[in-house]
């Protein structure tokens, strides 16, 4: 798979994957998720929101990446799929589950496995350090950005009688849900110091199998 050449081609990429997938497919509700939430992070690049756009739209690519690679992987190109995505895409047919449940299982094994790993890259290959202030300070302005995502990607995944108690609670589960994804990310942070310590050991491939296993066991929860 060729690499992403930039922020544009991955939403280019994101479109294509969302107009070959039926409106039902579990991977598509993570797509359209992830879709608008990477066009609202290239705006705020475009808008110099962050200190250090370079990192910032390289990490954008790099993490996409290795969603990209998960999907060729499941098309069937003879490799092993990841645990984590493996729990998405085994159940992206299940019944009786809302596509939020699906676009969450994407978040949780997107954020939680792949982020820690795309930053360790990103900051390799850019030759910067995660202990940075500045790098630490432009990773926690984007939960700004996904936090004024989510009532679009709402708009988009949710119908019916969903939107009647989306309406009853107010912005009550819309703050909830960005204190959740805050969270996810300050997890995947401390993951990706831990890689940085380790990188180019032998310890760095035993801990990123444990971290598959256990955003894996994450992701079953969240799609009972």
């Amino acid at each position: 798979m060729t690499p992403p050449s930039g922020v544009d081609d991955v939403i280019e990429r994101m479109a294509r994957i969302s107009s070959g997938l039926p409106p039902r497919d579990g991977v598509r509700a993570f797509n359209d998720m992830y879709l608008e939430t990477t066009r609202q992070v290239a705006l705020a690049i475009t808008d110099q929101v962050f200190a250090d756009p370079v990192f910032l739209e390289l990490l954008d690519v790099r993490f996409a990446e290795l969603y990209f690679d998960a999907v060729s992987v499941r098309r069937g190109d003879g490799r092993r799929v990841s645990r984590s995505w493996g729990v998405l895409f085994s159940a992206r047919s299940a019944p009786n589950r809302h596509p939020l449940q699906f676009a969450l299982a994407g978040m949780n094994a997107h954020i939680a496995y792949d982020l820690p790993r795309a930053l360790v890259r990103t900051a390799t290959e850019l030759g910067r350090d995660l202990d940075d202030p500045a790098v630490r300070a432009d990773y926690l302005a984007i939960n700004q950005v996904l936090a004024r995502t989510q009532p679009m990607v709402k708009a988009v995944l949710m119908t019916g009688w969903l939107h009647e108690i989306d309406d009853a609670l107010g912005q009550v589960d819309d703050r909830a849900q960005s204190w959740a994804i805050s969270q996810a990310r300050q997890m995947a942070w401390v993951s990706a110091q831990a890689l940085w310590e380790i990188r180019g050991t032998w310890a760095a491939s035993r801990f990123e199998d444990g971290l598959d296993r256990l955003v894996a066991a994450n992701g079953h929860a969240l799609l009972l």
